[in-house]
């Protein structure tokens, strides 16, 4: 039987590529796609949505995570937003329901990738600073894929950027945020999607991770991929390299 998928920021451009998407893969059944004028908890009751994608705002992204998890719905969501608190408080609320779900800072493969290798890299060339780049209509900065990429490294080096050397800001925000011990430059500009760089520097050396989307189209298959895994999980995932 086909998985049955609710589409919430179903008018959005994501969202309407995520509709796309689903209708057009013979595992997935379309529940029904709603938006902001919508009542979430009812919607996935009277559609008996098995899953529910969710590319809203992050403003609302965590009373939604919430909603759906009550309802008994597998959440697969991609807006960020998200603090690390929200995160364990909703992976907490999944474990209880043993309801699995994925919250992914980016559905890109190549982006996972790249912060796969970033991890890698970080163990031998543990000075680093990250660039990402975004359209301007983006809501939130950094964006969740430079925050988890900062995250991963981090966890694979206690060295990172060490020793601390002091700095004087003539115009504050010069170096960027400050995640981890890791610079984050968020730029937002038209004509971008999203892209990050990786950028570590060793003693007479460089060396850059580059990722670029192009086209929303290289999300879809990182989406409909954690539809097909969530409904065999028992706990909220967080990263899309934990269902890979």
């Amino acid at each position: 039987m086909p998985i049955k998928v609710l589409v919430n920021g179903a008018f959005g451009r994501m969202g309407q590529m995520v509709t796309k998407a689903i209708t057009a893969n013979p595992k997935f059944e379309l529940a029904g796609q709603i938006g902001r004028e919508y009542n979430l908890a009812k919607s996935i009751k009277d559609s008996n949505a098995q899953v529910v994608v969710d590319f809203t705002h992050p403003s609302v992204v965590f009373s939604n995570a919430q909603t759906i998890i009550e309802a008994g719905a597998h959440p697969v969501i991609g807006t960020s937003g998200l603090t690390r608190d929200q995160v364990l408080t909703l992976q907490n609320q999944c474990d209880m329901l043993k309801l699995g779900g994925l919250i992914a800072p980016s559905f890109s493969l190549g982006a996972v990738l790249m912060m796969k290798y970033a991890k890698e890299i970080a163990k031998y060339l543990p000075h680093v600073e990250i660039i990402e780049l975004h359209h301007d209509n983006k809501a939130d900065s950094p964006s969740g894929t430079a925050i988890r990429t900062a995250e991963m490294i981090a966890e694979s080096c206690s060295t990172i950027n060490q020793p601390i050397k002091s700095s004087i800001e003539t115009v504050a925000g010069a170096r960027g945020a400050n995640h981890l011990n890791i610079p984050i430059h968020a730029v937002r500009l038209p004509g971008l999607l999203a892209h990050q760089e990786v950028i570590f520097g060793g003693l007479g050396e460089t060396l850059t991770l580059r990722h670029d989307s192009f086209d929303r189209a290289c999300f879809m298959p990182g989406v409909c991929l954690a539809c097909e895994k969530v409904v065999n999980l028992k706990t909220l995932a967080y990263g899309l390299e934990k269902i890979l």
